[in-house]
């Protein structure tokens, strides 16, 4: 190709292209410049691929193996008396939601699953799908039911979820670690001794049963830990 390109990238110049960034302009001193979308999705050059070492391998950090995306639950350097040092990690499947044990040589390039989240706003239900709205573009994504697990107890309308993003799909979702629950039921036949802190099953708005103190009554707003299915406290 006759000439030189000069390439102007609006932000980072790492491979890896922060989430603002949409496009890279490239121009040539007998051509008309050309620009090349990036998607914000994807977040990536065309081609292009973000790897790590798997010494820089931690808790929280999102891997590609075989083809799909994994979340690193916990890792282990090992430096052996004898033989190479490795990296022993515990991680889990994005999609599948399997949890698996993988050994990972020092030093080895591991390919960076470009995994990202966008705040979306449950809106409603619609037969067997949960509907997403973005609130800036009203733009709505559809997760089906079956694809949601038992998260979904703790779901209601109005409430701001992160969606997970991997190649422009959606492969999870993640509620907030608190939420605010109404109690809509409770045994009333069921007594204790308030003081040495009895319990009792109580089910809220969403339809999901929580254990919950003996003076907690129909009406009253709780908060629950959605990571756990416990009670915390009075709203």
């Amino acid at each position: 190709m006759a000439g030189r390109a000069a390439f102007s990238v609006s932000s980072s110049p790492s491979l890896c292209i922060p989430y603002s960034t949409t496009s890279l302009s490239l121009s040539f001193s007998n051509r008309s410049a050309l620009s090349v979308r990036i998607s914000p999705r994807t977040n990536k050059f065309p081609g292009v691929c973000c790897s790590l070492s798997a010494n820089d391998i931690k808790a929280g950090t999102n891997i590609e193996v075989d083809g799909a995306p994994w979340r690193v639950l916990e890792f282990l350097h090992v430096k052996p008396g004898k033989g190479a040092a490795f990296v022993r990690t515990k991680i889990r499947n994005y999609v599948n939601g399997s949890t698996v044990e993988r050994t990972f040589r020092a030093g080895i390039s591991v390919e960076e699953a470009n995994v990202f989240k966008e705040t979306k706003q449950f809106t409603y239900k619609d037969g067997s799908q949960f509907v997403f709205m973005d609130l800036s573009t009203y733009e709505e994504t559809r997760l089906n039911e079956s694809d949601m697990g038992d998260k979904t107890r703790w779901l209601k309308e109005g409430m701001e979820c992160s969606l997970l993003y991997w190649k422009d799909k959606v492969i999870d979702f993640e509620l907030p670690n608190t939420v605010t629950l109404k109690v809509v039921d409770v045994d009333p036949g069921l007594r204790g001794d308030t003081a040495q802190g009895g319990s009792k099953p109580a089910t809220v708005e969403t339809g999901a049963v929580v254990t919950v103190p003996l003076f907690v009554n129909i009406g009253e707003e709780i908060l629950v830990d959605t990571r756990t299915g416990m009670y915390m406290n009075r709203a």
